[in-house]
C-alpha cells in the first residue's frame, strides 16, 4: 500500500476513530426507578428513537435493549454501533459477528 492509499483510508474513517467498548457504571437506581426507564427506553424504541432509548438501557444495563438496538443498528449496517451494543449487552456470539462484518469492510477499503 502506498502512501496515497494510506491517506485515503485513513481520511474514511470515521473521525472519532475507534472507540473503547466500557460497560459504565449503573447510576444507583431503585427496582422502580429501573423498570420505569426501561419501559421509557422501550417506548422511544417503538417509536425509532434509536440514541435516546441507547442511552436509557446503557445507564439501566439492560441487556435485552442493548440487543435490540444492536440488531436494529446492524439492519441499518451501522456495524460499528451494532458491535458496541452487543459488546456491551453482553452478547458475544452477536458481538462475534459484527467482527467478521467490519473485518470485511475493512478488506473491501484496503483493496480500493
Amino acid at each position: 500500500m502506498n502512501k496515497s492509499d494510506t491517506d485515503r483510508v485513513l481520511r474514511s474513517m470515521p473521525p472519532e476513530g475507534f472507540l473503547k467498548i466500557t460497560r459504565p457504571p449503573s447510576p444507583d437506581l431503585s427496582s422502580e426507578q429501573k423498570v420505569q426507564l426501561i419501559r421509557k427506553g422501550n417506548e422511544l424504541f417503538g417509536r425509532g428513537e434509536w440514541e435516546q432509548a441507547k442511552k436509557i438501557f446503557v445507564a439501566t444495563r439492560y441487556s435485552d435493549g442493548m440487543i435490540r438496538l444492536g440488531d436494529q443498528f446492524a439492519k441499518q449496517r451501522d456495524y460499528l454501533s451494532a458491535f458496541q451494543m452487543y459488546k456491551m449487552a453482553p452478547a458475544p456470539d452477536r458481538a462475534e459477528a459484527m467482527i467478521l462484518k467490519l473485518t470485511a469492510v475493512l478488506k473491501n477499503w484496503l483493496k480500493e
